[in-house]
């Protein structure tokens, strides 16, 4: 069956004539397919072209080499080459075009890239206007394998990025899709269309056969943006304005600066960054594949699991054909083996495995060893369930895990999950010894290192000197310090599996660490307990560890009103240690259970009671009692005693500062309890002033306590002086307030003697200071006058009586006062402003 031909005049534009169209169609085409190909046929010449070229100039000029797909699911193949004619300037072309149904190909099976240059494309019209079918396209044989191989030498730089493009391809979508709108393009920026017509060829020579069959290009276009092909070739001035972002193109400007190395993140069609490495690492391995010159590898690599696509698959292929890869590729061959290890061939496994442990021109990254590790471990089950203990076997075994442990020892990725000790173990003595003069010291570098992210590295070291027998005691304690400080900072740390491992199988790392968590515990309990809380450690019963334990057993935070001594004993009993044996425990329960606030001030007394002052000060929980006192309310009636039992119990611990504001709360204390001697304003303003600064709460109950002192009958001669000249706006305001509180006014009425006492108080030294006067006016005038107009006549009296004992003039100055009008009321109200007037 033969191909249905096309052939397209382009004339350029402005020129008389017909202009451009088909001038020879086979019968039988549908005419929406054919409007269909017009819109792909047309030939614009690059924008440099001469006007009116010679027959030099018209070779020189790009051909259009184009396979594309139509609505219908079938394929237009086409070549189209400038002719120079047409009736003006410009530059005219010819396209001759062939249809290749849905489902079928070229006639004897060749891919379409094959037909390019074929004798049977013609450059210009033919005389019929209905052509037969073409029956076939032979090919010339322009890309066999040493061409390809030396144009591919020749782009080394831009290789990997051309291939990782067509992998990325093959990822978005189904290869034998009906368009391209939702592929990620390659545009190849190259001085000559047989150039790109070469990188079409390396494409279809990589690719499965069913996605190079389905492979749309062009070898040349003038309008990039809107050309619908997966592969679009373009003249140096078609790329200037392009870039890798412009409508999904990845351009590879293959005549200028040759690229920095392509990364896995520049792969924009990646849905994730896992799906991003495939593209790259696939086209890393393809191009190092075709610079080994061995394109043989993609046709072996078709037949394996995963086919030709599969990063793994290729890289083993390439392997096992001394074609030398990078750590990713290397990495790539062992997971996709270690995937496969029940269905690959001994032989081929064999030769993958020495491949693998092949010296390596790049150091092996943690990645590589860790799937050479996994590899190993698979291998050496398969030798165990199918009995394959022959001589090859064992030298596949032999060779892959001298690999695996050399790499642990030497290089940064010792692996995360237990390898198999026995196999291990029974390797060269030769090498065992080699390997284990160097662990101890890879121990100690992996500890001094704090800058080093990954503690699992010195733990795979120290698992591995136990496969090997070697001692490696002397770097335990400081091992374990390093694994409890990482812990510390990143629980997640414990659930890494070598470190579990560890954990669970090393007692003497474990030991050690339980101690190293312990010593932290006691440092930092609360992070302690965060630290149990996210990663289970057992404790076990052989250490005594109780700083771990009663972190483990936290909170120890009683409820709301709790008692927190009872959580604090509670604690102490789950850390199995007397704060008299060892004070620090005494330090652990007390941050555990109160979480950095501080008890009450009667819990305080009675913890100060029970265990006694020498603990306190060794275990430094003084100062959290100090804190209990000088941070009490107001109210709080345990404070004053609390701070009396410190003062006494630490004499010579106290700063200053602090000393001063106990001795202040003791005194307030002794204020209250009337034990107080005197002069009591003086020696308040004193220690005020000594423990400065003072709490807001404690200065508040300072003068609280004293302005109330200073109401009463009983105080000593002088207080009310020295309070009047004290200069201290807080105190007179305390007094004041004291003096408003509601059992004042009820106090005035039931003792004509305090009410004369407060008479006198209110009523003394009028002008000494304008606080004085705006404190002494209200108190008359708003607590004292209304309490005194409802007294009855005979308490009015016994009121006078008692300020005659006074004074006679005091007597005389009541009377004036508590008359409310006419001259002896202008008198009082006179006693009143005298201080104002003056």
């Amino acid at each position: 069956m033969g191909l249905a031909q096309l052939h397209y005049t382009s004339v350029p534009a402005g020129q008389d004539g017909p202009g451009s169209g088909f001038v020879s169609v086979t019968p039988g085409i549908p005419g929406p397919l054919l409007d269909e190909a017009e819109r792909l046929l047309a030939y614009e010449p690059p924008e440099d072209a001469p006007p009116h070229p010679t027959a030099a100039e018209l070779a020189a000029l790009p051909q259009a080499f184009s396979h594309s797909v139509l609505a219908d699911g079938s394929r237009l193949l086409a070549r189209t080459v400038p002719t120079g004619a047409g009736t003006g300037p410009g530059t005219g072309a010819h396209t001759h075009a062939v249809l290749l149904p849905v489902g079928s190909g070229l006639p004897g099976g060749g891919l379409p890239i094959s037909a390019w240059n074929s004798v049977r494309w013609a450059a210009s019209a033919p005389e019929s206007a209905t052509p037969a079918p073409l029956e076939a396209l032979p090919p010339l044989g322009l890309f066999g394998r040493d061409v390809l191989a030396g144009f591919a030498a020749a782009r080394a730089p831009w290789l990997a990025g051309f291939f990782a493009g067509l992998r990325e391809q093959a990822g978005a979508g189904a290869a034998t899709g009906s368009g391209d709108d939702g592929y990620p393009r390659i545009v190849l920026v190259e001085r000559s269309s047989s150039d790109v017509a070469q990188w079409i060829a390396l494409a279809c020579a990589v690719l499965p056969r069913d996605h190079a069959e389905a492979l749309t290009f062009t070898t040349y276009t003038r309008r990039p943006r809107a050309a619908r092909r997966r592969i679009v070739g373009v003249l140096p001035d078609g790329a200037r304005e392009l870039t890798d972002a412009d409508h999904g193109c990845r351009v590879l400007d293959c005549t200028g600066r040759p690229p920095a190395p392509t990364a896995p993140a520049a792969f924009h069609g990646a849905a994730s960054p896992g799906a991003a490495h495939v593209p790259y690492v696939w086209g890393e391995i393809a191009a190092r594949v075709w610079l080994g010159r061995a394109p043989e590898v993609f046709t072996d690599a078709a037949a394996l699991p995963g086919g030709v696509l599969s990063p793994g698959a290729l890289a083993c292929v390439a392997l096992c054909a001394d074609v030398t890869l990078g750590p990713e590729g290397r990495t790539e061959a062992a997971a996709w083996a270690y995937e496969q290890i029940r269905t690959l061939a001994p032989e081929r496994l064999h030769r993958l495995v020495e491949a693998l442990a092949a010296p390596a021109e790049d150091r092996r990254t943690p990645a590589e060893c860790a799937a050479l590790a996994r590899l190993f471990t698979a291998l050496c089950d398969r030798a165990r369930l199918t009995g394959r203990d022959g001589d090859r076997a064992a030298a596949t075994l032999g060779v892959l895990g001298a690999l695996v442990l050399t790499t642990a020892v030497r290089m940064d990725g010792a692996p995360h999950e237990p390898l198999p000790e026995a196999e291990l173990s029974a390797l060269p003595e030769d090498l065992r010894r080699r390997l284990a003069a160097e662990l101890a010291p890879g121990i100690l570098a992996g500890i001094a290192d704090d800058t080093a992210p990954d503690i699992a590295r010195p733990v795979g070291l120290l698992r591995i000197a136990g496969i090997l027998g070697v001692d490696c005691a002397e770097p335990l304690p400081g091992l374990a310090t390093r694994l409890a400080r990482t812990l510390a900072a990143d629980p997640d740390t414990g659930r890494v599996p070598a470190v579990r491992t560890m954990l669970e199988d090393h007692f003497e790392l474990r030991t050690a660490l339980l101690g190293a968590l312990d010593t932290r515990a006691a440092e930092d309990p609360v992070a302690a307990a965060r630290l149990l809380g996210a990663v289970g450690l057992p404790l076990g019963a052989v250490q005594t560890l109780p700083h771990l334990r009663m972190c483990a057993g936290a909170p120890w935070v009683p409820e709301a009103g709790g008692d927190g001594l009872t959580a604090l004993h509670a604690a102490l009993r789950t850390g199995g240690v007397s704060a008299f044996t060892d004070p620090l425990v005494l330090r652990t329960a007390v941050r555990l259970v109160w979480d950095g606030s501080a008890p009450t001030a009667g819990e305080a007394r009675r913890l100060l009671g029970e265990t006694g002052s020498d603990a306190h000060r060794a275990a430094g929980t003084w100062t959290t009692l100090v804190r209990a006192a000088l941070d009490s309310p107001a109210g709080d009636p345990d404070a004053p005693d609390l701070a009396h039992d410190l003062l006494r119990c630490f004499p010579d611990t106290l700063e200053p500062r602090v000393r001063g504001a106990l001795l202040l709360l003791d005194f307030v204390g002794g204020l209250g309890s009337g034990r107080a001697d005197p002069p009591w304003t003086d020696r308040a303003l004193s220690l005020l002033r000594d423990a400065e600064p003072v709490e807001p709460t404690l200065r508040a109950r300072v003068f609280e306590t004293l302005g109330r002192q200073l109401l009463s009958e009983d105080r000593p001669e002088g207080e009310l002086y020295t309070l009047i000249h004290c200069g201290e706006p807080a105190l007179l305001t305390a007094y004041a307030t004291a003096a408003q509180e509601p059992g004042v006014p009820e106090r005035l009425r039931m003792s004509p003697a305090y009410a004369a006492h407060c008479f006198v108080a209110w009523s003394s030294l009028p002008g000494a200071s304008a606080e004085w006067d705006r404190t002494r006016i209200p108190l008359l005038d708003k607590v004292l006058r209304p309490v005194v107009r409802a007294l009855p006549d005979a308490d009015i009296a016994a009121v006078e009586r008692r300020l005659e004992q006074v004074g006679t003039h005091r007597a005389e100055e009541f009377r004036a006062w508590n008359r409310p009008t006419g001259a002896l009321g202008r008198l009082g109200r006179r006693l009143g402003t005298l201080g104002r007037q003056r």
